[in-house]
């Protein structure tokens, strides 16, 4: 069974249930997208939110870590959940208008991609497709 995903407006689930955010980031006309070391598919950046970390900071640093970018602007567009079998997690979505795009650090990610549309291989297909088609109705 694949996952579920609902989408839920922003700021309904308090920060401390959250555990994920996903950023959908523009570079211009184009989406950035990322791939981790260990696997040969496509995501947009994310991650986990750490301990005494809020949302909006965790955004702001996965955003750095996965794609280089040096400065962006980060707006809230909703939060969301996402259930697994008997698991379920909840996340909150993020749209980044990144303005300066430095280097890739030396972290998890090998290369990102700049796309003007969800790539072939996503590494969580039936989640990534629910929430990108949020971020192009902006």
């Amino acid at each position: 069974m694949s996952p579920i995903t609902r989408v839920l407006p922003s700021g309904s689930v308090p920060d401390s249930d959250l555990s994920y955010v996903i950023i959908g980031a523009r570079y211009g006309e184009e989406w950035i997208f990322v791939r981790h070391r260990e696997r040969q598919s496509w995501e947009l950046p994310a991650g986990h939110i750490e301990a005494g970390e809020d949302p909006d900071g965790a955004a702001e640093r996965e955003l750095q870590e996965e794609t280089g970018a040096m400065e962006a602007t980060l707006t809230v567009l909703s939060d969301y959940l996402v259930i697994d079998g008997n698991r379920q997690a909840y996340g909150r979505l993020y749209h980044a208008e990144v303005h300066i795009l430095g280097a890739l650090p030396d972290h998890e990610i090998e290369e990102i991609k700049l796309c003007t549309k969800l790539p072939e291989q996503l590494t969580y297909p039936e989640v990534q497709r629910v929430l990108f088609s949020l971020l192009t109705l902006r």
